[in-house]
């Protein structure tokens, strides 16, 4: 199989490279031919890898492409789950090359969705195409890949509970999380939850003159920016009443556990160019961003904004707002909470509504299974140490309800790093990561048959 891999690395990346060249974007209804064109390019390549049954499942959304390869049904039976969707390229203005014209530099692919999760799910696909070349296959895999998972995965929920017994399997793989260093291999444990919130403060019943209304009647950008800025308190906590209540503490051992996770973090100022990290008092940078809630304003706008001046009291300001969740804590108590609140705040001047988008649980898997045993095993032998156990602060909206409605846990098995800058212009994804990547995952069903045998 090193052979195969080797003799084809050229081909796997000029494909990559065509698949990125897509834009996807789910999130923008401008792209939907184009989204489509990418479960259509990932149809086709799941055949050419020697699956069978490769199709698409239409949704009242965008696609689902599946596609299955059964070498013997007394086998254990892999589930890849991944996303052809990606996140919206704007500020285009800030793309140091073109989102969606894959440019290589410093042994790096730069492209939107090059790490997320394009270049992570094409991994397997590669991977399959490897196995099956070289008769190496030891267990059955079905391959699942939505078009939705940027914008909360809706469509893949009703998928999912409509085609159980086609998804039946024993676990299921997902490469769309990271590594701690090319150096030093990791494994993520869990994911945040997430309730994303969109809110609108409506003042006057049209734009005003601000110097003849000015300073006696509420300015709503005004107005938002206090609301937002009183939802977290002095030590970085988030003052919404209920919010931490069922927040899932985990023990002193189990945040020595996670300690012994190498982090530099003078390098993560420079990385991020900053003079200092800020959070919640009492935790370190990466509990902040793994084990504990947070809550941040993702956009916000109301009033002038473009060339030149414009003296106006606006009539509406807005803003986008998520927040991470940790165990125990659910996306729709959450919401309910934030809107009660949110909407308490507000002064008499003014109205308020909050519009709920998409949401996801909190998932933990666990370490002592065989699933997580056959990962590490497989990173042990790709870069000849163990992986370290961590937390992610991401969310992967669809892994709990995998194993409510197939009984199955998820095995997060990403290869991307911190600093490959997701959701944020210049994007990118390691040429080593890639590659190690096809490598690794082989591994892993070598060591899944040879456990569940």
């Amino acid at each position: 199989m090193t052979a195969f891999l080797e003799t084809n690395k050229q081909r796997f990346l000029d494909e990559l490279l065509e698949l990125l060249r897509i834009p996807s974007v789910s999130a923008d209804s401008r792209f939907k031919d184009d989204v489509r064109r990418t479960a259509e390019f990932v149809r086709d390549k799941l055949t050419a890898a020697g699956l069978d049954e490769a199709q698409l499942f239409e949704t009242a959304g965008h696609p689902i492409v599946y596609a299955e390869k059964i070498v013997d049904s007394a086998k254990p039976t892999v589930l890849v789950y991944g996303h052809y969707d990606v996140q919206p390229a704007d500020p285009y203005e800030l793309w140091h090359s073109p989102p969606f014209e894959p440019t290589i530099r410093n042994e790096r692919i730069y492209a939107r969705g090059a790490c997320d999760d394009k270049g992570q799910f094409y991994m397997h696909i590669k991977a399959i195409e490897a196995m099956v070349a070289t008769d190496g296959l030891p267990c059955n895999v079905k391959v699942m890949i939505e078009g939705e998972e940027e914008v909360g995965s809706d469509n893949l929920g009703t998928f999912v509970r409509e085609q159980s017994e086609l998804l039946k399997a024993d676990v299921i793989l997902i490469s769309d999380t990271s590594i701690i260093s090319n150096e030093t291999p990791s494994l993520e444990t869990g994911l945040r939850g997430l309730s994303y919130v969109e809110v609108q403060v409506t003042g006057p019943n049209r734009d005003l003159h601000s110097g003849v209304y000015g300073g006696g009647v509420a300015n709503p950008v005004n107005v938002l920016c206090e609301m937002i800025a009183s939802l977290h308190d002095e030590n970085g906590r988030i003052n919404i009443p209920g919010f931490y209540d069922k927040v899932a503490d985990l023990s002193d051992e189990e945040r020595s556990e996670l300690a012994k996770a190498p982090f530099d973090l003078e390098e993560y100022k420079r990385d991020l160019g900053i003079n200092d990290v800020m959070g919640e008092t009492g935790y370190s940078t990466n509990e902040r961003t793994s084990i504990r809630p947070t809550l941040d304003v993702n956009g916000i706008w109301g009033g002038y904004t473009g060339e030149g001046a414009k003296t106006v009291l606006p009539s509406k300001a807005s803003a986008k707002i998520s927040m991470r969740l940790v165990p125990n804590q659910t996306p729709n108590e959450i919401t309910e909470l934030f809107t009660r609140h949110f909407t308490s705040i507000a002064p008499a001047g003014v109205q308020v509504q909050v519009t709920p988008h998409h949401g996801g649980m909190p998932y933990v898997t666990p370490v002592d299974s065989v699933e997580f045993e056959a990962a590490s095993k497989a990173f042990e032998e790709a870069w000849g140490k163990k992986p370290i156990p961590t937390r992610g602060g991401g969310s992967i909206p669809i892994t709990a309800l995998f194993e409510e409605v197939l009984g199955i846990k998820s095995i997060l098995m990403g290869f991307g790093l911190d600093s490959d800058a997701l959701h944020s212009p210049n994007e990118s994804y390691g040429l080593f990561n890639f590659y190690k990547g096809i490598e690794t995952i082989p591994y892993f069903y070598k060591h899944y048959a040879a456990l569940k045998s």
